[in-house]
């Protein structure tokens, strides 16, 4: 790439000089400084000057560049200038003999330039020695009478700037380039907008700069887009602290390295340094620079020229990266430690302070990890695990004591569990034998415990449990562990019935604080076993709620609580108890808690049974796809998030979630029958009869092995007789049907026992199945099972057609459409914008159909819908008024009337005048108004 020469914006600095250049032809010399901070070009431009001002002949030139090496030789500067006087001393003259010499060379230059007038051009005068320094005063103090131009640069930001007489001379500077020419300059080498937009920020206008920046982007185009490694430091790809990573900037980094490491004072370097760890704006100059002067050595608190710029410079990531390679290691550890404390004290966030203490290569006093870990939970609060983990990983490399250590990593490990199952349970393990006291690793093995059998491995979770009980003896931290290794025993059919016994030893004498949860458990088991009733649950249920629990137990006795109230069909107050606990997004769940997984699944399957089929989507989907390929086992969540998909009509996306790896070496856990339940509607769905019936006889031989008869979680017996009537097999399906409605009855709830009355009505057919289903839509209405509801509608709408009934049919059929549609519809199209209908109300159109009622698969539906006249209407059959009332009120014939009753009625899909206020969701004043 073409050097580019930044000595755009410089004509009236060239103007100066010729100026100047003129006045000392015609014999009235004088000198002329042109001042700039580093990096504006002061030798470009003093060049420029020098070809522009000797091209003709009429100035003869003479050069002197100073270098920072030769600033401790006396005359170095003069000796460049006049290389053959001989008088020159190489050591420093006593005061008279330094005048002689400066006469000497004056008189030299005057009789030089008489012959032809001399243009003595010296760059970098900062750097020349003193003795050339004080011969250049001598010089000004007498220039004016000799055709002599004497133009120098200087840096405006050196402590040694030159005393020059303003008499006989003048300073020029050179201001910054402006961002409209950068941005010309930058699009002119073929730089886009952004990478334009880049260079006017990353150089603040100085050519130097903006000459590196341009060289780098031609090669590395999306330097751009280089992190801010200034600030909080690249948790995912692990960037040394305070350096630019491999794809960052060279000859633009190598810059700003160079002038910091060779050319700036100390001072200057270390408000550099401040300004690019603090990466403040130019407001906190002043500030910085008082703490960057603190750091300094000899602790000099004289102020910075030049602050405000380097303020605005490093406020681009690039910069700051720059300048953080320029500093040394321990050098950054200081500032970033002084910068941290400052924070610290001043009550900033814990963020704010963390993102200084990440860059130390480990915290060394007790409020840095203080801070670590406050900083890791606001992480936690906002959503960022990965932040959090990073957090706590660096706070466990400063000095704790050995219960806070063993408390820190348990707490890391279940942060690090749902990202990778085999670390946070090593996390976990090493936390557990961390702990030196026997009551505290009483109370970190059910964390360790509960990972694991979420992992599948249940016997070595009960195994760590019963080891942790060991030495706890027979009081309360004991019975804690006993609970929570029966409830993580239900993973285990066999463990599972061991638990349940042990549990009911131990009920009579457990601790009030323990009680509610071995009250719940066995309370699960009889349920599934058919020992007592919903109304007997809630019974036992509802006054533990307010029984004060252990903290270990809160979450698991609550998940067992919201179980059963689900299953007893107190869908809201299950879910109510799930929220209590569960925390609200960003904040993801701590699956390290075996209480909590079991609220996420009641949490999960409430809203499936209530029908609200998107929010079990929209809330699991996202945990089940994170924990995916992570070791995490989450059938049952699988099985929800199908369910929903399939009740969406997203056929596709519900069989290929549940595509579960693993499944064939799936143990005897509950949450692996409600994954072959599943996958049984869902084959059942798609009319392949003989492998559904497969998946419910295998879910069924898995309940009965852990005693689990009940219909109330996976009605497996009902999908197995619904199948073998479909396949011929009446008798079979009888038998199922009858055992399923026993058990249902047995339970009590309009669910269980409407599900069970349909599936007998499958299987016997004829009157008694008119009677089944007539009897199974009694119970139902107004029960919370809105999908069982709307089946049994369409089966007993299709049975009394089949009867000759067909008015009533139809009309149960209609009810079931208008009660599908009120249920949350799917997306309105599904993937590849292919629109969807939910299965029900696809369900309910065929049926229609089916039975003659036309236009229903797809008439448009809704308030929308209604005509003006319908609206009328409508608003005052609503009001209570008769036909005839409205037909005097609007001047319409009673059969017009009837006829927009009629259309109404199906465009709001119900089937009679009392539903019309509730299909309207209280929209009445905009129907009245015909909006």
């Amino acid at each position: 790439m073409t050097p580019i020469r930044t000595l755009v914006e410089r004509e009236d600095v060239f103007r100066a000089v010729a100026a100047a250049a003129a006045r000392a032809r015609e014999g009235r010399g004088g000198w002329l400084m042109v001042a700039a901070p580093p990096g504006r070009g002061r030798t470009a431009v003093l060049d420029e000057a020098v070809r522009r001002e000797t091209g003709d002949g009429r100035l003869q030139a003479r050069w002197a560049r100073c270098a920072k090496e030769e600033t401790a030789f006396p005359f170095a500067l003069v000796r460049q200038l006049f290389p053959a006087a001989e008088y020159i001393p190489f050591a420093e003259p006593s005061g008279t003999e330094e005048q002689r010499i400066f006469h000497r060379l004056t008189d030299l230059l005057a009789r030089a330039a008489v012959r032809r007038p001399v243009l003595l051009a010296v760059d970098d005068l900062h750097y020349a020695d003193d003795a050339s320094r004080r011969w250049t005063g001598y010089l000004a103090r007498r220039i004016a009478g000799l055709p002599v131009l004497l133009l120098l640069t200087e840096c405006r930001e050196h402590p040694g700037i030159t005393g020059l007489p303003p008499s006989t001379g003048t300073g020029v500077s050179l201001p910054p380039l402006r961002t409209k020419t950068v941005t010309r300059l930058a699009r002119a080498h073929g730089l886009t907008a952004g990478q334009a937009r880049t260079c006017a920020e990353a150089t603040a206008g100085n050519p130097a700069l903006l000459q590196a920046l341009l060289a780098d982007l031609a090669e590395v185009p999306d330097l751009a887009e280089v992190p801010d490694l200034a600030e909080a430091p690249d948790l995912a790809h692990g960037h040394p602290p305070g350096h630019p990573s491999e794809t960052g900037p060279n000859r633009y980094r190598d810059t700003l390295v160079h002038w910091l490491r060779h050319h700036a004072d100390h001072l200057t370097r270390h408000l550099c340094l401040a300004l690019a760890v603090t990466a403040q704006g130019p407001g906190d100059a002043t500030g910085l620079l008082r703490e960057a002067a603190a750091l300094c050595p000899d602790g000099r608190t004289e102020p910075v020229a030049g602050a405000p710029r380097y303020a605005e410079l490093l406020r681009h990531p690039l910069a700051r990266a720059a300048v953080l390679a320029a500093a040394d290691p321990g050098e950054l550890d200081a500032l970033r430690t002084h910068v941290a404390r400052r924070l610290d004290e001043q009550g900033a966030p814990a963020h704010a302070v963390a993102a200084h203490l990440l860059r130390l290569a480990r915290p060394t006093e007790p409020w840095m990890t203080r801070t670590l870990e406050d900083a890791a939970e606001e992480a936690l609060r906002n959503g960022g695990s990965a932040e959090a983990v990073a957090l706590l990983r660096h706070a466990l490399l400063g000095p704790l004591d050995p219960g806070r250590r063993a408390a820190l990593t348990l707490r890391l490990g279940t942060l690090e569990f749902p990202h990778s199952a085999e670390a946070g349970i090593r996390r976990l393990r090493a936390a557990l034998e961390l702990h030196p006291d026997v009551r505290e690793r009483a109370a970190a093995a059910p964390v360790l415990g509960a990972a694991l059998a979420a992992r599948g491995r249940t016997d070595t979770a009960l195994r760590v449990l019963r080891q942790a009980g060991g030495g706890a003896g027979d009081d309360e931290p004991a019975h804690v562990l006993r609970a929570v290794a029966a409830l993580i025993a239900s993973h285990d059919a066999t463990a599972w019935r061991d638990a349940v016994a042990e549990l009911r030893t131990m009920a009579p004498t457990a601790p009030a604080a323990v009680e509610p949860l071995v009250c719940g458990l066995v309370t699960e088991y009889e349920a599934g076993a058919g020992l007592v009733s919903a109304e007997e649950v809630l019974a036992r249920v509802r006054p533990r709620l307010a029984a004060p629990v252990h903290p270990v137990l809160r979450t698991a006795w609550l998940g067992s609580a919201a179980t059963l109230l689900q299953w007893a069909d107190r869908l809201e107050e299950a879910r109510s108890l799930a929220l209590e606990c569960l925390p609200a997004p960003p904040v993801p769940p701590d699956l390290t808690d075996v209480g909590v997984q079991c609220l996420l699944s009641v949490s999960a399957e409430a809203a499936l049974w209530a029908g609200d089929f998107r929010r079990v989507v929209a809330e699991n989907l996202p945990l089940v796809e994170a924990c995916a390929g992570q070791g995490i086992r989450m059938p049952h969540l699988i099985s929800m998030v199908a369910l929903a998909r399939h009740e969406l009509g997203l056929r596709d996306q519900a069989l290929e979630i549940l595509a579960v790896p693993g499944e064939d070496r799936a143990d005897s856990s509950w949450e692996w029958n409600e994954l072959r339940y599943a996958r049984a509607v869902l084959r059942a769905a798609e009319g392949h009869w003989r492998a559904a019936l497969d998946d419910y006889l295998a879910c069924g031989r898995a309940q009965g092995a852990r005693d689990f008869v009940s219909p109330v979680a996976t009605p497996w017996r009902s999908g197995a007789a619904l199948a073998l009537a479909r396949l011929g097999r009446a008798p079979e399906a009888r038998e199922l049907a009858e055992e399923e409605l026993r058990h249902a009855r047995r339970w009590g709830t309009p669910r269980t026992v409407g599900r069970a009355l349909r599936a007998r009505a499958a299987a016997l057919g004829g009157r008694e199945a008119l009677e089944a289903l007539t009897e199974a839509a009694a119970l139902l209405d107004g029960a919370p099972a809105p999908v069982e509801r709307v089946e049994v509608l369409i089966d007993l709408g299709r049975a009394r057609v089949a009867a000759g009934l067909g008015r009533k049919g139809r009309e149960d059929l209609r009810e079931a459409h208008a009660r599908a549609a009120r249920l949350p519809a799917p997306d309105p199209a599904g993937p590849g914008d292919v629109p969807v209908t939910g299965r029900l109300v696809r369900e309910t159109r065929q049926a229609l159909a089916a039975v003659g009622v036309r236009g229903a698969p797809h008439t448009r539906t809704g308030r929308e819908a209604l005509t003006a006249a319908e609206r009328r209407v409508v608003a005052l059959a609503v009001e209570g008024h008769s036909n005839a009332e409205i037909g005097a009120v609007l001047h319409l014939a009673r059969r017009t009337v009837e006829t927009h009753l009629t259309s109404a009625y199906r465009k709001l899909e119900v089937t009679r005048r009392t539903q019309l206020a509730a299909s309207l969701n209280g929209a009445l004043l905009d129907v009245t108004s015909g909006g």
